[in-house]
């Protein structure tokens, strides 16, 4: 399944000329980080409760979730940061989050079963409660911005916090195999690529959505054929034709380059 591996190469591409901070992972982790408070339940931080709102008075607020099966896109859980950290924010700021996915190829299955999966991995956002950290999703307007709380913040908060909590809620699903989770809250970061990217990874999953509704469409009269004529394995997967290929969209030159950034 190589669905989604453009929209995750864009978005490595995107960020190869941007210095990142790689954030510990599970025992590497502060022991209070690794296990932050979760309040268990949807949270109001109100606005004098505060210290300021990642993507908030109408800046950037982008989240999207990617899944793959290509290891070298998702070799290993990961924490990667792009900007200022939780504690060095003092105003509000840019965000983008990303959640690139590596799911297991025996696990994926076709029809219902692959479009469900997708759906499910998508929504951890709305099962994690992280203390301190309001998620403010409007999947309408394609925004996804954060009220960040100033005793959160006065106990410890950060994106390694953040970024454990997510890797732990997707990886309660069977099919995850790994997790790279980037944030970005660089002021010039791409955020209209990433926005444009969101748009097109909902039509992606859109498309096999309607697949599944209408399995018999004419594709020369079907208004989605462009997407289907752009991703790898959508007309594969229409048609019931295996794909083929695993070609990786950064070549070894790249690669280093960004892990080299990455240390």
């Amino acid at each position: 399944m190589r669905l989604y591996d453009d929209r995750i190469c864009e978005v490595l591409t995107a960020l190869t000329e941007q210095e990142a901070r790689e954030l510990p992972v599970g025992d590497a982790a502060d022991q209070r980080q690794c296990n932050w408070p979760d309040a268990g339940r949807a949270m109001m931080v109100l606005q004098s409760d505060m210290a300021y709102e990642l993507g908030g008075h109408h800046l950037p607020a982008v989240g999207n979730t990617l899944v793959t099966m290509d290891q070298t896109l998702v070799p290993q859980d990961e924490i990667l940061l792009y900007g200022p950290d939780l504690p060095e924010i003092t105003t509000d700021t840019p965000y983008a989050r990303m959640a690139l996915v590596r799911v297991a190829e025996d696990s994926i299955g076709t029809g219902d079963q692959l479009y469900n999966m997708i759906q499910n991995i998508g929504y951890f956002r709305y099962h994690i409660y992280p203390k301190g950290f309001m998620l403010r999703v409007s999947s309408s307007n394609d925004r996804e911005s954060v009220r960040v709380a100033k005793d959160a913040l006065q106990e410890g908060l950060d994106f390694t916090a953040i970024g454990n909590a997510m890797i732990r809620a997707l990886r309660l699903h069977k099919e995850v195999e790994a997790v790279k989770i980037i944030f970005v809250t660089l002021p010039q970061a791409p955020y209209e690529l990433f926005q444009e990217n969101l748009k097109k990874t909902k039509q992606i999953t859109a498309t096999i959505d309607h697949m599944l509704k209408d399995v018999n469409m004419d594709c020369n009269s079907c208004g989605l054929q462009e997407i289907c004529d752009e991703v790898e394995g959508l007309r594969e997967m229409h048609f019931g034709i295996k794909e083929q290929g695993d070609d990786s969209c950064l070549d070894d030159t790249e690669t280093k380059e960004m892990n080299d950034r990455i240390k």
